[in-house]
């Protein structure tokens, strides 16, 4: 049953009755939501730092590469049982709830690492946890926004939604360093555990907009199974949102493996080392972040299905020449264009997402593009870094833009896609 039916905590916390729109970033509810995504997000990011390091200290290169990377497997394999989960018992309920599982894992790894010398199981077995609880905190976040501002400040939530993740990866990862130079892995756990939580009470503290009748409606009696046919059928024949999948799909496919292990195998080849490869993705931050804070102030951008068109196809076009590049500062300038490109792209999707779909079916939308991004196209890393062993970087880099500009072709090829707007 859906939140429309069942509302939740309503006795505690009423919901916020529509009337005259007022602009996300004025909005104090989605303010509250923007800050306790963004104390999440940088309690993932120090997580993830403290985890790896506590592996290489426990462990072999191997093993600490197996810890790290088991996390994806219940993530991949429970994400769309978590849509499923997520629109019977709503978003709110379930990323508050997750939030607060992880953050008591967390803490507890913490203070057994503090008195303890547990070994690599008990990482192992974070890292399970970890992914199972983000199966179900994953398409609750993405069908939260839905809940608590209206269809036209989407686009603008999608914008500060980017900045959150910009300012996590940027400050993250310093702020693990310090913890794990203050007190090893158990003092950066902690640090974890506290940003996470400090996103509970801003969770409790929003409100949530009424859903409109016509998407409340939810079959009586119905199973979880039945549910998930249901999700995935709509999607499918969706005229916006079928497509959308589609070209999310190719579109991080192209991305996801030159500007991850690529770039790395790009800097070693170039001589640019470490700190070249960090200017890259410095270079690629500013390009995402930037294109966040323009959808952040405008609110709207026109014609979205052409826009993120016009948008895959030259940023298709700056990862091939990214390998062509004959200097770093060049290279750099490349990667800003493609963060800028990719950034608004990839921000117009989630608000067609978000405004194309009914609000009682957002979990299991925002779990299948979940699947897509999260789970398809990981794989195209060890692929790329094995194509770059036999071609080497440029004819792996241009594939990867053949196919990352297809994303584009599918979205101009599309009606529903190409048509697409952005609510007034």
């Amino acid at each position: 049953m859906s939140e429309g039916t069942t509302p939740v905590l309503a006795t505690r916390i009423p919901p916020v009755v529509d009337g005259p729109a007022r602009p996300a970033h004025r909005d104090g509810n989605v303010l509250r939501w923007v800050g306790a995504y963004t104390a999440s997000m940088l309690g993932d990011s120090v997580f993830f730092l403290a985890l790896s390091w506590a592996a290489v200290r426990q462990g072999s290169p191997a093993e600490a590469g197996i810890v790290t990377a088991v996390s994806a497997v219940p993530r991949a394999l429970l994400m769309l049982g978590g849509g499923v989960v997520v629109d019977r018992l709503g978003p709110r309920r379930v990323v508050i709830g997750s939030d607060a599982v992880r953050c008591a894992a967390v803490l507890t790894v913490a203070a057994l690492l503090f008195a303890t010398d547990p070994g690599l199981w008990l990482l192992a077995l974070l890292a399970l946890v970890f992914g199972a609880v983000d199966a179900l905190f994953m398409p609750a976040v993405g069908a939260l926004p839905a809940r608590i501002t209206a269809k036209d400040q989407l686009a603008r939530v999608q914008g500060m939604r980017g900045l959150a993740v910009r300012l996590s990866s940027v400050v993250g990862a310093p702020l693990g360093g310090l913890g794990v130079a203050l007190g090893g892995a158990a003092a950066a756990f902690a640090l974890a555990g506290v940003l996470i939580a400090v996103s509970v009470p801003l969770l409790v503290s929003v409100r949530l907009r009424e859903l409109p009748p016509d998407d409340t409606a939810t079959a009586e009696g119905g199973t979880a199974w039945r549910d998930l046919r249901d999700g995935l059928r709509y999607i499918r024949r969706h005229r916006v949102l079928g497509p959308l999948m589609l070209v999310i799909a190719l579109g991080d496919l192209g991305f996801v493996g030159p500007l991850n292990i690529g770039l790395t195998l790009l800097a070693d080849e170039r001589g640019w080392g470490a700190a070249g490869m960090g200017w890259v993705l410095a270079g690629f931050g500013v390009g995402a972040g930037t294109a966040a804070l323009l959808l952040t102030v405008r609110g709207r951008v026109p014609h979205a299905g052409y826009v993120v068109a016009g948008a895959l196809v030259p940023g298709a076009v700056a990862i091939g020449a990214l390998a062509q590049a004959p200097a770093l500062p060049v290279a750099v300038g490349t990667a800003l264009l493609i963060g800028l490109l990719a950034g608004l792209s990839g921000a117009l999707c989630g608000a067609l997402l978000q405004t194309q779909s009914a609000p009682a079916l957002l979990g299991r939308v925002t779990a299948v593009s979940g699947i897509v991004s999260l789970g398809i196209a990981p794989l195209s890393m060890p692929l790329s870094a094995a194509a770059i062993g036999v071609w080497g970087t440029g004819p792996v880099f241009a594939v990867s833009a053949v196919v990352c500009g297809l994303g584009g072709v599918v979205a101009l090829c599309a009606p529903g896609v190409r048509r697409a707007e952005l609510p007034k």
